[in-house]
């Protein structure tokens, strides 16, 4: 049940859940939420939501001995110590559980991490610097802080919101068009998981079943340019899910992508990709460390850290390093070399864009470091030395079969095509090609396996 994708989830677990949810009084609407996020995610795992409810309770422990030492007008240094004490105990603590998850799912059994651990322990690191900065103006219960860590539109793959965000605490209503408006973002969503990003798939699929050595130059192009937009509108389409929950439940819309491949540089590509998870390493880890009011010595080395922390925080394998270590180092030279001469031309800033990201996305994807080296022989074979594809006519077949999913992604991407449907998305045309696009996507849900969201596995 942890896929929003799923039938099970659209009509079972949601219809019952919003029944109970909406005739339930307003002040008992956290409750209800929190014991419904709970049942999602026991369903999907059974056995660590032991984990999350004990890193729940640890984490309201601290978290209210950083309150406690913190009431009064005035805070002796004493207090202040507590205070810091506190913070980094629970800090600690749950990089202790990251970290020890993540090491049996290398070295023991990848079945071994539990979903979602990297989201809620980066709220609950969040929530502990967030009390300790006073960013948490009223004393929180037990049951607001639960909820913001477990609720379950946000528990699987985010997106990372603030504790003082979501209001906790307080009583929710949520009118009619506010529901309206969550309902469509949660089958746009949808749309861009089933409809793009499923199909999408089947041709990276192709190409490994294939075998990276087999197919052309052309074809290796055209399937890192697939990836690209595959991985996009598979989270993009996530996020929308996920926020649309969130509004239809009463909360603000989260934004977590920003159109990144209109970006003008990699830096500005990393603003807009995942934003909530980029803001979380410039908020708690990039600024902590200096941010960028330092030497250009230390400003590398903060980069390099939060770049090396983030190929660690999507996966265990070699490759996540190489690829986090790679756009460090462009970021980098940006920052240092040459980014203000791409900002002088936004057009060579979007192609340099449009071009290493997608060889980034191989990097990401492909885990086998020999086959990562075949990948890239197959991009530059004046440089790869990969041998003669066994047919170099392969890539008009695909593009034939792939074309249309390719044109609406691309379409997609364009800033402009996003903002027509938030400006008209109350129109009855739209809402009736929302209806078409939320069944269409039913029926191929129906008549396959389903395709668990990517981002599942981080």
């Amino acid at each position: 049940m942890v896929s929003f994708s799923s039938l099970e989830f659209l009509f079972r677990f949601l219809p019952i859940f919003l029944i109970l949810y909406f005739v339930i009084p307003s002040k008992y609407k956290e409750a209800v939420l929190l014991a419904g996020s709970l049942v999602f995610y026991a369903v999907g795992e059974p056995v660590f939501i032991l984990v999350l409810i004990l890193a729940t309770s640890l984490n309201y422990f601290f978290g209210m001995r950083i309150w406690k030492h913190g009431e009064g007008f005035a805070i002796h240094e004493w207090q202040k110590r507590k205070r810091r004490n506190a913070m980094i105990s629970a800090v600690l603590l749950d990089v202790l559980i990251l970290a020890v998850f993540k090491i049996l799912a290398v070295f023991v059994d990848n079945a071994l991490l539990p979903i979602g651990i990297s989201y809620y322990i980066f709220k609950m690191i969040s929530f502990q610097a967030d009390m300790l900065r006073g960013e948490v103006w009223k004393k929180p219960k037990f049951v607001s802080v639960a909820l913001y860590f477990t609720i379950f539109p946000q528990i699987v793959s985010g997106p990372i919101m603030r504790y003082d965000e979501g209001g906790f605490g307080e009583e929710r209503r949520c009118s009619l068009e506010q529901f309206e408006d969550g309902l469509k973002y949660l089958v746009l969503g949808l749309g861009m998981k089933v409809l793009l990003a499923d199909r999408l798939a089947i041709l990276w699929n192709d190409l490994q079943m294939i075998g990276f050595q087999s197919i052309s130059t052309p074809l290796a192009w055209f399937g890192a340019a697939g990836y690209s937009l595959q991985l996009y509108f598979d989270f993009w389409g996530y996020s929308l899910m996920a926020s649309g929950l969130m509004v239809m439940l009463g909360f603000e819309f989260i934004p977590n992508f920003n159109h990144p491949y209109a970006a003008k540089s990699i830096s500005e590509f990393y603003r807009r990709w995942h934003v909530t998870l980029g803001s979380w390493f410039r908020d708690y880890v990039y600024i902590p460390l200096g941010g960028s009011r330092c030497s250009k010595f230390r400003l590398a080395v903060n980069l390099a850290v939060v770049w090396l922390l983030t190929g660690i925080w999507h996966g265990n394998g070699l490759n996540y390093l190489i690829w986090g270590a790679v756009l460090g180092l462009f970021v980098i030279l940006e920052k240092l070399v040459y980014g203000k001469y791409l900002k002088k031309v936004p057009v060579a800033g979007n192609l340099y864009v449009l071009l290493l990201i997608p060889l980034t996305w191989v990097t990401f994807a492909v885990t086998d470091l020999k086959k990562l080296g075949i990948y890239f022989g197959r991009l530059f074979p004046m440089i790869g030395g990969a041998g003669i594809a066994v047919n170099q006519q392969d890539i008009f077949r695909y593009a034939e079969n792939y074309g249309i999913y390719f044109i609406a992604g691309i379409a997609l991407c364009i800033p402009a095509v996003y903002e027509l449907f938030e400006k008209h998305k109350r129109n009855p045309v739209v809402i009736l090609l929302l209806a078409a696009v939320f069944w269409a996507s039913v029926y191929l849900l129906c008549s396959s396996a389903g395709n668990p969201f990517m981002y599942l596995k981080f």
